[in-house]
């Protein structure tokens, strides 16, 4: 409480602080902020939402953290940033202007033609309370060592939303120096406080040489990570699988209680021979430590595999199409050489008397 009435004095008019804390004490800042900021100055509950590898420990798995943003006062400097779209929206209709009636019923303007006006350029989606942004990664570049460093890139987008360039920014609780180094790529002052010699000693080191682990992640969408084949999807359809991303030895792992190593399973692809499928799913499968590795034959070719070429934990299987395509190729087959044998038979004419 004293450390939040000090930063309270400290702020301009125009200041907002942004507050962090772990869910054992989330709920007793949220009192203490209201009290001492007032409850008017609340401004959003900020959700900083992330994936992590999943663990043993029953219950839900936490992949999120809290932040608290509230005002100084009414007239805090706030910049709005823009996200792109969803794939969902019909961007089309955002760009017409909407109405109200006498009834308050809200409606497309049309002019005096009848014909939608255009209500001017769009910037995007607003930036919501929640923000997706990835956890850093163990081999992060960025990563100095420190148990509770924040990515760069989430300080970022605080600074980006409550500062100017030349602003001055605070952090009485400088840990590893992150802030800091956030505001030096964004050209802010900053002045960091740690009770920790060995945390000022970091933060220093950091400051000389900033550095930033970008998100590939956030500049490319989570949609570019989605490169599972759906053809070879569809052909596995009605099995009880997990689709494998960025993996071209398997495309799918079957679910099955009886195994307690996985079952890989890879579908020849139209340009791909089979030997080639087959040697990516054993690379790939014997990698993954796989018990049982299944490849779907898609077509029929001349550099078909031996039996003795295929693993002996690996099963080849011929889809329907293929299967259908070779027994009605095998009639076909069996129906000309019949015709061929009957053509060929010649009656010799009876002996003379």
């Amino acid at each position: 409480e004293q450390r939040l009435r000090e930063a309270h004095r400290l702020l301009k008019p125009t200041g907002s602080i942004f507050l962090h804390c772990d869910k054992n004490a989330n709920f007793l800042l949220r009192i203490l902020l209201d009290q001492i900021f007032g409850s008017q100055q609340f401004r959003s509950e900020i959700i900083w939402s992330y994936r992590r590898w999943s663990n043993s420990a029953k219950g839900l798995l936490p992949a999120h953290q809290t932040i608290f943003f509230y005002s100084k006062s009414d007239q805090f400097k706030f910049n709005r940033v823009y996200g792109a779209y969803s794939e969902t929206t019909n961007v089309d209709q955002i760009l017409q202007l909407r109405a109200r009636d006498q009834y308050g019923v809200s409606s497309y303007a049309l002019n005096a033609q009848g014909k939608a006006i255009y209500s001017g350029e769009k910037k995007g989606v607003p930036l919501s309370d929640v923000w997706e942004i990835p956890f850093l990664n163990p081999k992060a570049k960025e990563r100095c060592g420190y148990p509770t460093q924040k990515p760069v890139l989430l300080l970022e987008r605080i600074i980006e939303i409550a500062s100017d360039v030349g602003d001055i920014v605070l952090d009485p609780f400088c840990g590893s120096g992150t802030t800091l180094v956030a505001a030096k790529l964004m050209e802010r002052q900053a002045i960091g406080m740690d009770s920790s010699k060995d945390a000022v000693d970091l933060a220093l080191s950091r400051i000389e040489s900033p550095y930033k682990t970008e998100s590939n992640l956030l500049q490319k969408g989570r949609a570019a990570y989605v490169n599972a084949d759906n053809e070879a999807l569809a052909l596995l359809k009605g099995l009880d699988i997990v689709p494998v991303q960025r993996n071209s030895g398997i495309d799918a792992l079957l679910n099955s209680t009886n195994q307690k190593s996985p079952i890989t399973i890879k579908v020849q692809r139209q340009n791909e021979s089979l030997a080639d499928a087959a040697n990516k799913l054993a690379k790939a499968s014997q990698s993954k430590n796989a018990s049982i590795a299944i490849l779907i034959r898609t077509h029929a070719e001349l550099d078909t595999l031996f039996a003795d070429e295929i693993p002996s934990f690996k099963t080849v299987i011929d889809t329907v199409a293929l299967q259908v395509e070779q027994t009605l190729s095998a009639q076909i087959t069996q129906f000309i050489d019949l015709k061929i044998k009957h053509s060929s038979t010649i009656t010799a004419p009876p002996p003379p008397n």
